[in-house]
């Protein structure tokens, strides 16, 4: 019996036979466009940069900051991540200041990994994925890392991964309490926070819609 009777048969029994979808409990739902983000801890946004050690090795920098407040969260160099890494990062910053209801991110595997999407989906945290090709739905991220290659990764030159990790912490410290941000007043994201200055409708750094996932914070 070859194919084409198989195939015959199959036709003429009225066999069929679908396909099965992976069970995800991911939910990425496509939309029009963001809400106003309204509150410090409502929206995060997260993204990688990359660097090279004193030796040549390369390293991968997770920066995680609050769209409201502009706050750097997290700073976190790593030689590699998975998502797992990403998970335990997230994690470690749910516990200190609570997760958010969304976090934007691009469609990295490290972000579409089962790992993350289980957290996401026990956690209750909207994943919003960026569109491929489209570095402007995640701006916010993209200007803080501009702002992370050119005053700190592009300033050193790191001999080893303690150095880098001691450097960047400092400088996301620096840039928290110190430094002016320009969307923010010229005062720190750490000063506006403080001052619970009211705010026109801000940017949540995206043109166009989307897909998303949902923490209350």
């Amino acid at each position: 019996m070859n194919h084409k009777r198989v195939y015959r048969l199959y036709r003429d029994e009225g066999l069929a036979l679908k396909r099965k979808k992976p069970k995800r409990r991911r939910s990425p739902v496509a939309r029009s466009g963001r809400p106003v983000v309204e509150a410090p801890g409502e929206r995060w946004a997260m993204d990688f940069v990359h660097d090279t050690l004193a030796g040549g090795e390369k390293i991968r920098v997770l920066t995680v900051i609050d769209v409201f407040t502009r706050e750097a969260l997290a700073v976190e160099a790593r030689r590699s991540f998975r998502g797992e890494d990403v998970v335990e990062v997230l994690q470690r910053l749910g516990l200190r200041n609570g997760l958010p209801s969304v976090i934007q991110c691009d469609q990295g595997t490290e972000f579409t990994s089962v790992a993350m999407d289980h957290w996401a989906y026990w956690n209750q945290v909207q994943l919003d994925f960026s569109r491929p090709g489209k570095p402007g739905d995640n701006a916010v991220n993209e200007a803080f890392n501009g702002n992370l290659r050119r005053e700190c990764l592009s300033q050193h030159y790191f001999f080893d991964l303690s150095e880098a990790r001691r450097i960047l912490e400092n400088w996301r410290n620096d840039y928290n309490n110190e430094r002016p941000h320009g969307s923010l007043g010229q005062i720190s994201p750490a000063q506006f926070r403080a001052e619970g200055r009211p705010t026109k409708a801000r940017s949540n750094g995206q043109a166009g819609g989307s897909f998303g996932l949902r923490t209350g914070s």
